[in-house]
């Protein structure tokens, strides 16, 4: 039960996370059907920015400094990059902003160095938010769910009781009449993709100290939310924030459980033998297979559901 209720809560938390990433590419998607490859290198300058701005005035302004300089350097790179080139098709648009991943990275790395940096949790969260059976739960674990829901709260109602919501959802469907109304579409446009990289780097403020920030955090983070946003439903929030949940709640059941993948396949009646798929299959154990689960998960989405969970639209 204690193993059940902490793995539970760990994995919600990771998956509120992936959410806070995978919302900000969903969103841009959804509007622009723009894949932004650059997405998780917002998530890593959300990290760092947090950290140089927590050693300069603390943890909390950087909580809302950070995600802000992200934003607006996204919002840049679409006004000056990415709207010259959207005329010319999604190829062009793709390799950008996988360009765009390759100079933020060797930007990190000049500024921060190669190594990672001694961004920590803030002492006031630091310690645990209950004790279950002996076992703790880190508070700054719970700090990541509140700071996810409420941002989840902030998106619903920003794109279903505000004007400017209503704007966007109609430049969505109906660009052409929106702008005959008299509304800029492509300003519209370019706080969109600002706003999906302040999200990034909000999850980077919140993820850099719970992880590890280091310039192949991006990479590390990078496949998991493309992931999550093709098994969730291409352009469905909805389906991001359930794939989200999904995929961190499996992954850290699996890098809990100690025991051997045949051994659970034995539980299911089905008779193996070491011979059957050789010794080094036969000794692997659950937790070792974990990282590779949410690929697994996306391979079986695509061939027996190709447009996710909750999607409306194939690829």
């Amino acid at each position: 039960m204690e193993f059940f209720v902490i793995s539970l809560l760990i994995g919600i938390s990771y998956g509120l996370l992936l959410f806070m990433l995978s919302s900000g590419l969903t969103l841009i998607f959804s509007m622009m059907g723009v894949l932004n490859f650059a997405h998780a290198s917002f998530y890593m300058l959300g990290a760092y920015f947090a950290f140089s701005t927590t050693r300069l005035i603390g943890y909390w302004p950087a909580l809302f400094i950070a995600p802000l300089l992200v934003g607006l350097l996204g919002a840049a790179f679409e006004k000056y990059c990415l709207r010259r080139v959207h005329k010319f098709g999604h190829v062009p648009e793709l390799l950008i902003t996988f360009g765009l991943s390759f100079i933020i990275l060797e930007m990190a790395q000049l500024i921060w160095g190669t190594s990672s940096v001694d961004y920590r949790v803030p002492l006031e969260l630091s310690g645990p938010l209950f004790k279950l059976y002996g076992t703790q739960f880190p508070m700054y674990r719970g700090f990541m769910m509140l700071v996810a829901v409420l941002m989840l709260i902030a998106i619903w109602l920003l794109l279903t009781r505000t004007r400017i919501g209503l704007v966007i959802q109609a430049a969505l469907t109906h660009p052409e009449t929106v702008e005959a109304l008299g509304h800029n579409v492509p300003r519209v446009f370019m706080l969109v993709f600002g706003g999906g990289a302040a999200l990034a780097g909000l999850a980077g403020v919140i993820g850099g100290n719970a992880f590890v920030t280091e310039p192949g955090m991006a990479t590390t983070v990078g496949s998991v939310i493309f992931v999550v946003v093709v098994v969730g439903g291409m352009g469905s929030l909805t389906g991001a924030f359930v794939a989200s949940l999904l995929i961190g709640v499996i992954q850290t059941f699996a890098v809990g459980i100690d025991s051997s993948l045949m051994g659970a396949v034995a539980t299911l009646g089905i008779t193996v033998t070491p011979e059957t798929f050789g010794y080094a299959l036969w000794k692997l154990k659950i937790s070792q297979i974990a990282p590779i689960l949410p690929y697994l998960f996306l391979v079986l989405i695509l061939i027996f559901r190709p447009k996710g969970l909750l999607g409306t639209r194939e690829g």
